[in-house]
């Protein structure tokens, strides 16, 4: 016999009630033997999951002739071989009263990502504490991540009570420890239960090995617990899916997050503001007058609207709101760091846009709660900061809206998600400031100049000639009656980046400042040359999107390190070598090559006046160039 299917589970069980939970703590405190001791309570197993666990007990011996309950749950096999949950493993189970689905989360550090995706869906957690280690740094840590993903139900599940006799002071003990802990984090309801998963103890019945524990059983617990169900009178439809089969038929799939639909509701594009009645409610099982939260189902307009995957659809009445800058906390997810300036792409929802870190607000103890000031973000750092948008989105506060309050930022190379946030507030700013439409434009200027503007960017090593190369080529146009101006790196950091330094943040935010001065001089007009190291292909891929990709000329001035350390103009490398500059560019710190620049020089072989000339031809043909 096969296991059922989740659709399969819930659709025979619709008359029950639904609880999500996460098993969560430290490594090794039985989290994957919990819910397998769970699973074989409740009856959920079948012949064939018996024979192989079974047999897989045997095979890995890791409890004599007993049964390992935890390789139910532990479905990957570097998971077997280490004992130890990696990935988020969900599972689902009843009992006469509620469904259930249970999310092991993994215990150990590196895996803190994986946590927070269980987490962001569950009700309540279980939050297991090995009764011989007591309260460790990742069951804090755990705590903390719970209380910010909004859960407020846990339940402290001391376990492995037989290794420790099931001494009362042991319990105790560890529960004082951890409620003085959690107080401040708002976790106002705790539940704390002595258990041993391996051998069952106050899992379903009551143990008589704890005749001095009267409080509830685990599956009591989860059975009982009343999870409040919040009631919206808004609407917030995410569109997933623009459903055209044909010519005859244009719906717009989603689910509903939050409140309900009816046939007739005036909906709002919550972006363009446009808006439109609800002319059918498309489901499976055919039309239908109404549609509430949790609901899959595809709308049709009574007229032809702009509506695209990303939109998000509200009630005319009842709009929500948008931002283009919030506050957040992020919980870093990667071992690349995170950088103040650097560009992400940013998902909200069904919504991208292209996202940056402006302030590094403090990095937060888990074990303390405290308050650090920090410049970077490293792997599992949880911060508070201020984010940018490439454009405004539609947002809510986590507080109110799970969906709309919660985001990831994902790595534009390696597509890998870095961090997840949680929206604290939008940004007065965001508000206050708005582009002022001014009488003199861009267009207006270049006609007075003769030419149209443009940025040049030099990007290569120290000593590779950047500087050099630049200047002449700015006599070459000033001589053509051009109107230029070179953004100098060294020149730029005696004034307006005088208060940054050589790590790779202050590098970024070098870079970011330049490009943002280097498009308003465009904006003037001018032919503007940038020489720079610029070492980050993230940060030039940041500079050709904000500037423009058509308005940047990217060249790259490709100098061997060994001829640039020849030269060493300054002493740089010099100082390098002996440990006085420790982040120089190749030598400290990396170089990231272009992969796709508009020229390339070859600083070693090419003389400067063959150079200039390949430029100035380059310029020439560039489209919108010229006088």
């Amino acid at each position: 016999m096969n296991a059922p299917t989740l659709d399969e589970f819930l659709a025979a069980q619709q008359h029950q009630d639904l609880l999500r939970f996460i098993t969560c703590g430290s490594v090794d405190d039985g989290k994957s033997t919990l819910i397998g001791r769970l699973l074989w309570e409740s009856q959920q197993l079948f012949e064939d999951q018996l024979a192989a666990l079974e047999k897989d007990s045997r095979k890995f011996g890791t409890q004599g002739d007993a049964l390992d309950f935890a390789l139910l749950v532990d479905g990957l096999s570097a998971e077997r071989e280490q004992g130890i949950t990696i990935d988020v493993a969900y599972r689902f189970f009843s009992t006469a009263r509620r469904k259930f689905i249970v999310a092991d989360t993994p215990g150990h550090e590196q895996y803190t990502r994986n946590m927070v995706t269980g987490a962001s869906t569950a009700d309540l957690a279980v939050l297991l504490v090995d009764a011989q280690q007591g309260v460790l740094t990742q069951t804090r840590r755990h705590a903390f991540l719970v209380s910010l993903m909004g859960i407020r139900h846990v339940v402290l599940a001391i376990n492995k009570m037989d290794r420790v006799q099931y001494d009362e002071a042991i319990y105790q003990k560890i529960k004082d420890a951890f409620e003085r802990f959690a107080s401040p984090l708002g976790l106002t309801d705790i539940t704390a239960i002595p258990l041993s998963a391996l051998q069952g103890d106050n899992i379903t019945t009551r143990s008589a090995r704890t005749p001095w524990y009267s409080g509830p059983t685990l599956m009591g617990y989860l059975d009982t617990v009343q999870i409040e169900q919040q009631t919206s009178e808004r609407l917030i439809y995410p569109v997933q899916w623009v459903n055209r089969p044909d010519a005859n038929f244009r719906g717009f799939s989603g689910t509903v997050v939050e409140g309900q639909v009816r046939t007739g509701d005036e909906l709002r594009v919550t972006l363009s503001g446009q808006t439109a009645r609800v002319a059918d409610i498309v489901t499976l099982d055919g039309s239908q007058q109404q549609a509430a939260t949790g609901d899959a189902v595809t709308l049709c307009l009574d007229r032809e609207i702009d509506i695209s995957r990303g939109d998000v659809l509200s009630l005319s009445q009842a709009p929500l709101e948008t931002t283009d800058q919030f506050e957040a906390t992020l919980v870093w997810m990667n071992e690349e760091p995170g950088l103040v300036g650097r560009n992400y792409d940013l998902k909200l929802s069904t919504q991208w846009a292209s996202a940056s870190i402006t302030t590094l607000k403090h990095r937060i103890d888990v074990n303390t709660a405290t308050h650090e000031a920090c410049t970077k973000l490293e792997l599992n750092d949880i911060a508070v900061c201020n984010i940018a948008l490439s454009r405004p989105l539609a947002y809510d506060t986590y507080q109110h809206s799970r969906t709309l309050g919660s985001f990831i930022l994902v790595d534009r190379y390696s597509h890998a998600t870095v961090a997840a946030g949680l929206i604290h507030h939008s940004l007065r700013r965001a508000q206050n400031v708005h582009k002022q439409a001014l009488t003199i434009t861009r267009e207006d200027r270049e006609r007075l100049n003769g030419h149209k503007g443009k940025v040049i960017w030099f990007t290569g090593l120290s000593g590779s000639g950047k500087s050099t190369l630049a200047n002449a080529l700015e006599q070459a146009l000033h001589r053509q009656g051009k109107r230029t101006y070179i953004l100098d790196g060294d020149n730029i950091r005696q004034g307006l980046n005088r208060d940054l330094g050589f790590t790779d943040a202050d590098r970024v935010e070098n870079i970011r400042r330049i490009a943002e001065v280097a498009k308003l001089m465009m904006d003037a007009g001018l032919i503007v040359m940038t020489a720079f190291i610029s070492p980050f292909r993230r940060e030039r891929d940041m500079a050709k999107e904000l500037i423009g990709e058509h308005n940047l000329i990217e060249v790259y001035v490709n100098t061997p390190l060994n001829i640039c350390e020849q030269r060493d103009p300054k002493g740089l490398y010099k100082r390098a070598r002996s440990g006085e500059l420790p982040n120089l560019t190749g030598i400290g710190s990396p170089y990231e090559v272009p992969e796709r620049s508009d020229i390339i020089i070859d600083g070693q072989l090419e003389t400067t006046d063959h150079s200039v000339a390949r430029l100035l031809n380059l310029l020439s043909s560039c489209p919108n160039q010229g006088s």
